[in-house]
């Protein structure tokens, strides 16, 4: 489905395919498009915080475990990135930094259900470029449905499926100029609804928009940008997966609000930077929103 031609009217779609809100209510609130939120790319407006309170509307959160599924798409031979970001999704569930979404709720029949905080690594498979080296949006989902009808992955409700792409491989909706990564949910061949996200390795294409460093902690630049990428759309797919539970007036989501912005950071023995220790690893990881504080924070 190509969600900006879903939407009826073109200046709401433009403004969809743009990840920016339109005021459509009397009460003068926007209203959150229906499209994949997006992680903005360096130079584009937004992150930091801002002004507007990030507000609950009535969607669902992923409840309790949150199970990361990888699909390496593309060639993956001799680089690090797969140990690295494995490490890091077995590792930051429980984290202090994680535990920053553990205040975001759904309510069902008038109760309050909480995000729990717990992300469990749940395994990984490898697509050789079964779609080429250019992939849309849809494709991309379909790269998961073809993980999960060949029984390469499980079908897992409470799941979100993460298609990791290597440095040679284009996302032509806007990889680069428009987001680095994205969350967003479909129905699978089964009708089973599926959280999934796209996150691509920037290090050739575009390493001033997507990497913060050019020197990564753990000694692979793409890897160590593409984990500052995947913890933001994993924490915003757990607490907003379909785009209508929570972001602010003007459409962005909890790591929305911090993108690009690191709080305090040390040194590493290879001389980049990290904001937190992860396991046996260092990680540079853009801040998340603090709702009880409406901030930014990395704890």
């Amino acid at each position: 489905m190509n969600r900006c031609l879903a939407l009826a009217f073109p200046l709401f779609a433009f403004a969809a395919c743009m990840n920016q809100s339109v005021d459509t209510s009397s009460t003068g609130e926007a209203i959150q498009s229906e499209l994949k939120p997006s992680h903005h790319v360096k130079n584009q407006a937004g992150g930091g915080g801002g002004g507007a309170q990030i507000k609950y509307h009535n969607g669902p959160v992923i409840e309790g475990t949150v199970n990361v599924y990888f699909v390496w798409y593309g060639n993956w031979s001799g680089n690090t990135a797969p140990a690295i970001l494995t490490d890091l999704a077995s590792s930051i569930g429980g984290s202090p930094y994680y535990k920053i979404n553990t205040p975001y709720y759904d309510v069902i029949s008038n109760v309050k259900h909480f995000v729990s905080g717990a992300v469990h690594y749940a395994g990984s498979t490898t697509d050789n470029y079964s779609y080429g080296t250019t992939l849309d949006d849809n494709t991309v989902f379909a790269v998961v449905d073809d993980a999960v009808t060949s029984g390469r992955l499980p079908e897992d409700t409470n799941g979100i499926y993460f298609v990791m792409t290597s440095a040679d491989v284009q996302e032509s909706s806007g990889f680069c100029t428009q987001y680095c990564g994205w969350h967003w949910y479909d129905i699978d061949s089964n009708g089973k609804e599926l959280r999934y996200a796209f996150v691509g390795d920037a290090s050739t294409q575009c390493p001033s928009g997507c990497m913060e460093q050019t020197t990564g902690p753990n000694g692979n630049a793409g890897a160590d940008g593409m984990a500052s990428v995947f913890s933001h759309e994993l924490e915003e797919a757990n607490t907003d997966p379909r785009g209508t539970a929570w972001y602010d007036a003007r459409g962005q989501e909890n790591a929305d609000k911090c993108a690009w912005t690191f709080g305090t950071t040390y040194k590493t023995a290879n001389g980049a930077l990290a904001n937190m220790k992860l396991g046996a690893r260092d990680f540079l990881i853009q801040r998340n929103w603090k709702l009880s504080t409406q901030s930014c924070g990395l704890n």
